[in-house]
C-alpha cells in the first residue's frame, strides 16, 4: 500500500496495543547489567535504552502500551512511573508495567511468547484489533503506522518486522527468515550459526528486529496451542513462528520501507556495540539524529543546572571536543575528547578522557587518563588513575577488557558499593 492516508493510519494505531518485552538480561553486557535490565541501561547522554520503543510507540500515535517486565526491574520500573506514568487511563492512553507475576501459571516467564500468554486477560480487557510485540532492548526510531498499515492491507495474521544485517553479525545473534517475491515468510531459523544470505546480496541476510504485528484473536489461538504443546521452548522466534508460517499467511516488512527518516537500528547487546553506538553520537552528523523535534525522543530526567566548563591557563582549560555532555556536568580544568558524559558526571583537574562512555554521577578525580572507555554509573576514579592504556594494567586492576580494547570499569571492580 502507498501512502496511505493519516486518518487510515491514526485509526489502525488507536485499534492496536503495543506490548514492550523489557525483562531481558543482556547477559553479554557482563557486569554493566549485573543490576539492572538491558532496557533499563543508559544511553545516548540522558535517556534509557526503553526509552526508544516507548517514543516510538507514542509518536506513532499508540497509546495503550504494556511493558513486561522480570529481570531486576527495580531500576526500570522506577524510570518508568517516573518517566512515562503521567498518562490518563480515562483517555483511553496508557503505559502500564506488567511483571512477571505468574498470572497463568506457577511459573515466571519462562519465553517471549510465555511473556505475552500470561498476560492474556489483560490484553483482551484493552479490546484491541491489533496487537503490536516490540522488543525493548534496541536503539532506533520507527514511525509504526505504516507497519500496521501493511499488516492490515497485506491479509497476514502476523507480520515480522526486518532488515537486512551482515552475515558475520547475524550468525548466532538474529532470527533469519527467507521470503518469497510477495515477502511472504518461506522459512524462519531462530540464531542460526550460518544465515541464509539473501538472493541479491551473499553478504548480507533478512534478520528479524523482534517486532511482530499479530491480529489479536490469532494471536491469543496461536499462544494458547504453544501453551499446550510440552516440547515448546514459549519463545516467538523458535516455536510460534516456525510454527505458523506453512499454514498461516506470515509476512515481513522491511524496515526501510517504514520510515522516510534515517533507516538506523542498533542492537546494544554487547560492550562493543553499546560504546559504539554511544560513540556514533558525537559525529558532526550522527545516524541517529536527537535533535529531530518531529520524532522527539522522551524520558524521565532530573532538573539539573546546565553543563560547566571552568579555568582557563595554560595548562588548566575545562574544554570538551566532539563529545556529548549532560546537564549537571562539570568538566573542571580537564579535556574531554569524543566522549558521552551523562547527567552529573565531573571531572577534575589535568584529568583527559578520550573516546569514553561516562554514565550518571561519575566522578573522575585529578590526573586521570582514560581512554575507550565504559564508566559505569557512580563511580569515582581515584587520582592519578590510567584506563585504556596498557589492557595488562587494566586486567590486573579487575577491570573488564573487550575484545576491541574496550575497558569496563563499575563500582564493585573500585571495591565500592553496588549501585545501579
Amino acid at each position: 500500500m502507498e501512502n496511505p492516508s493519516p486518518r487510515y493510519i491514526s485509526n489502525l494505531t488507536k485499534d492496536t496495543y503495543a506490548l514492550i518485552l523489557a525483562g531481558g538480561r543482556g547477559s553479554r553486557l557482563y557486569e554493566l547489567t549485573n543490576w539492572r535490565a538491558k532496557p533499563a541501561l543508559y544511553f545516548g547522554g540522558k535517556f534509557r535504552i526503553i526509552d526508544f520503543p516507548l517514543s516510538n510507540c507514542i509518536n506513532s500515535g499508540i497509546r495503550r502500551v504494556g511493558v513486561v517486565t522480570q529481570y531486576k526491574s527495580h531500576s526500570l520500573i522506577r524510570h518508568l512511573v517516573r518517566g512515562w506514568g503521567h498518562f490518563k487511563k480515562e483517555l483511553g492512553e496508557s503505559v502500564e508495567i506488567l511483571p512477571a507475576s505468574q498470572r497463568a501459571s506457577d511459573d515466571w516467564y519462562l519465553g517471549t511468547a510465555d511473556a505475552v500468554f500470561q498476560n492474556i486477560d489483560i490484553i483482551r480487557d484493552e479490546l484491541p484489533k491489533y496487537v503490536m510485540i516490540l522488543s525493548g532492548d534496541h536503539i532506533y526510531r520507527m514511525d509504526y503506522g505504516n507497519l500496521i498499515a501493511r499488516h492490515a492491507e497485506s491479509g497476514a495474521k502476523m507480520t515480522v518486522c526486518c532488515m537486512p544485517v551482515p552475515l558475520e553479525e547475524a550468525a548466532g545473534q538474529f532470527g533469519v527468515m527467507s521470503v518469497d517475491e510477495n515477502m511472504r515468510i518461506e522459512g524462519f531459523a531462530e540464531k542460526p550459526e550460518k544465515p541464509n544470505p539473501l538472493p541479491n546480496d551473499a553478504t548480507k541476510c533478512l534478520a528479524s528486529m523482534g517486532n511482530y504485528v499479530f491480529d489479536t484473536e490469532f494471536l491469543f489461538e496461536q499462544l494458547k496451542r504453544d501453551s499446550e504443546t510440552s516440547s515448546s521452548e514459549r519463545d516467538f522466534g523458535k516455536d510460534i513462528i516456525p510454527a505458523i508460517i506453512k499454514d498461516h499467511p506470515v509476512y515481513a516488512y522491511a524496515f526501510d520501507e517504514s520510515d522516510q527518516r534515517e533507516v538506523y537500528w542498533r542492537d546494544v547487546g554487547t560492550l562493543d556495540s553499546f560504546w559504539m553506538a554511544n560513540m556514533e553520537l558525537v559525529q558532526p552528523v550522527p545516524a541517529l539524529n536527537l535533535y529531530d523535534k518531529r520524532w522527539p525522543i522522551w524520558t524521565y530526567q532530573e532538573q539539573l543546572p546546565p553543563a560547566k566548563f571552568v579555568w582557563e591557563e595554560d595548562n588548566r582549560r575545562g574544554s570538551a571536543i566532539n563529545s556529548v555532555v549532560s546537564g549537571g556536568c562539570i568538566i573542571s580544568g580537564a579535556t574531554v575528547r569524543k566522549t558521552v558524559c551523562f547527567s552529573n558526571v565531573r571531572v577534575h583537574s589535568y584529568s583527559e578522557v578520550e573516546e569514553s562512555v561516562v554514565l550518571p554521577d561519575v566522578e573522575i578525580k585529578r590526573n586521570c587518563r582514560i581512554r575507550r572507555a565504559i564508566i559505569d554509573r557512580g563511580c569515582i576514579i581515584p587520582e592519578g588513575m590510567v584506563i585504556g592504556h596498557s589492557k595488562q594494567d587494566d586486567e590486573a586492576r579487575g577491570f573488564r577488557v573487550t575484545e576491541k580494547g574496550v575497558v569496563l570499569v563499575t563500582r564493585e571492580m573500585l571495591g565500592l558499593p553496588v549501585g545501579y
